[in-house]
């Protein structure tokens, strides 16, 4: 059961992702403007750019959760497996990996859409 202090933690996360994805294009001309003349950001291109930043975060975050779930059950139920039958430790061990491919094509497609930004 997610107590009430949870989601005060996850809706202050969220405001604070989503103040940082806003502020981030700025952040980003100002740093990239070093030498060169400085380029007027344009609102569509701004929109863009806090797209691409939350599409980002929404991948690693959606694999993250979609893994820590699907691990959870396997480990519960690999638990009670390994009890009944030592042997099935490797295949439990592996059960247990594969979800965390998830994650890697959650950052995979977050490092993809973070270099369509620049």
């Amino acid at each position: 059961m997610v107590t009430r202090r949870v989601w005060k933690a996850l809706a202050l996360t969220g405001v604070l992702t989503a103040l940082w994805a806003v502020a981030a294009p700025a952040a980003f001309a100002a740093e990239a403007g070093g030498g060169e003349a400085e380029q007027e950001i344009t609102m569509p291109v701004a929109v863009r750019t806090v797209g691409l930043a939350l599409g980002s975060a929404i991948a690693v975050a959606g694999a993250a959760l979609a893994t820590a779930r699907v691990q959870a059950a396997v480990g519960a139920g690999g638990t009670g497996a390994l009890v009944e039958k030592p042997d099935l430790f490797v295949t439990i061990l592996v059960l247990i990996a594969i979800p965390e491919t998830l994650m890697v094509f959650g950052f995979v497609i977050a490092i993809l859409l973070w270099q369509l930004i620049g």
